[in-house]
């Protein structure tokens, strides 16, 4: 009997745990995350694949602590979050750089790009130090408004940048008025 109750057990884990993780593009992407050790567990909000003419780049998951379809909302909450990044595609830093900075430079308006300047060159020199991000790395912009915004990149610490404006501006490259890429927006605000 305690055989048939150990393999039931390992049986409802399994099950358990194919259903906690959900796949996007071959990536798997686990349903909560938490933040640091004993940090807030956040949900996956939702996830997309972020397509640059036709190359897939990456795919992208935004972990909040509670799901929300509305991307200002979530901007002006000041609430804990995740942004998980997947490469799908090598990419220079250089490259993931002007991407960025292009992307701000059309979410922002000039006077929110003018106060952000320092923090946004802080941002440069963590991408631009790793020289170049292989296919399968991961990026996380994980955001605790007492600890501001960490970016790791595959689990290694790179960077802390202060102040929850910064967070709400690299936020809104996806999911601010306008986005980036307004089907991404869809995708991670679990709008179909």
């Amino acid at each position: 009997m305690p055989a048939i109750r150990l393999a039931s057990a390992a049986l409802l884990l399994m099950m358990s745990a194919a259903v906690s993780a959900v796949e996007v593009d071959g990536v798997n992407l686990p349903e909560h995350v938490q933040i640091g050790a004993g940090g807030p567990e956040l949900v996956l909000n939702g996830a997309g694949v972020r397509v640059d003419t036709i190359f897939k780049v990456y795919v992208a998951a935004l972990y909040l602590p509670f799901k929300m379809d509305d991307g200002e909302a979530i901007l002006r909450d000041n609430q804990p979050s995740r942004l998980s990044l997947y490469l799908l595609r090598d990419v220079t830093a250089q490259q993931l750089t002007t991407s960025i900075n292009k992307a701000l430079h059309d979410t922002l308006t000039p006077a929110q790009r003018l106060l952000l300047e320092p923090r946004l060159k802080q941002v440069n020199e963590i991408f631009l130090a790793l020289q170049q991000m292989k296919k399968g790395m991961r990026i996380v912009i994980d955001y605790l408004p007492q600890f501001d915004t960490t970016i790791r990149v595959n689990d290694e610490e790179r960077g802390r940048i202060p102040g929850a404006d910064f967070n709400q501006a690299l936020l809104r490259i996806w999911i601010g008025d306008r986005p980036r890429d307004l089907q991404m927006k869809k995708a991670l605000l679990g709008i179909r």
